[in-house]
């Protein structure tokens, strides 16, 4: 069946999933797959062990697992972490879908992950179709109003091209940023990961294994959240 959806908010059983008394395990559960992960145990092994451990559901794993990170990629990411002040007079290549879903989420009370490498995260990520939804154009005005106060010198855009409809976001993009007088570039890339990672500009972006290889990124997200407070924020760091 389609998904017909006009937000993209919580699943019914997040409110149970991640109320205040799941917290301590699940964040018992992020230490301990960061533990292990830092001596060099596999992902899906990993995940196992913990959530088996904590009997965790399948979306609570996975919430664990976009939190969790070896010790070396927490200190290595939060060292090149910049604040948006930092991007005057730089280049900014923003990882797009990333930075859009997890604003979406935030802005029609889905959850929204916070890390141990501070960085927010989603739980509603693109599985091969994008599609609109009521706060699509809110959420890019928003980011759109955050990079011109941080005054950069290019912004470009980078979107997944096998993903469904990014020729329509593209569109939607370009349209919100002709409206403000916003110059922004936007590109429809094979592989926009192998890109951003690549890229010497600053990324914006919450993809862990785009963090760990450029020099230096922000949180777009945080910067939508500050302006629009509210968002339901679970913090999974021990």
């Amino acid at each position: 069946m389609p998904d017909t959806r006009s937000h993209r908010g919580a699943a019914p059983q997040d409110e149970s999933l991640f109320d205040e008394h799941a917290l301590p395990a699940l964040r018992d559960a992020v230490l301990e797959l960061s533990w292990l992960l830092s001596r060099g145990y596999s992902d899906t092994s990993a995940l196992a062990l913990v959530g088996n451990r904590h009997s965790l559901t399948a979306r609570q794993r996975t919430a664990v697992m976009r939190c969790a990170c070896t010790d070396a990629q927490r200190d290595h990411r939060r060292a090149r972490a910049l604040p948006l002040d930092a991007i005057r007079d730089r280049d900014v290549d923003i990882d797009g879908f990333n930075a859009l879903i997890v604003g979406e989420s935030a802005l029609s009370g889905g959850l929204v992950l916070v890390g141990r490498d501070r960085a927010h995260r989603d739980l509603a990520s693109v599985h091969g179709t994008w599609r609109r939804v009521s706060e699509t154009s809110q959420v890019i005005v928003a980011i759109g109003e955050a990079l011109a106060r941080g005054a950069p010198r290019t912004i470009r855009w980078h979107l997944d091209r096998p993903v469904g409809n990014s020729g329509r976001l593209r569109a939607l993009l370009a349209e919100i940023a002709e409206e403000h007088g916003w110059h922004w570039a936007i590109d429809l890339d094979d592989a926009p990961d192998r890109v951003l990672a690549a890229s010497s500009s600053i990324v914006a972006t919450g993809d862990g294994w785009i963090l760990d290889r450029v020099e230096g990124w922000i949180d777009l997200p945080a910067a939508v959240i500050a302006a629009h407070p509210g968002a339901w924020l679970v913090d999974l760091a021990p």
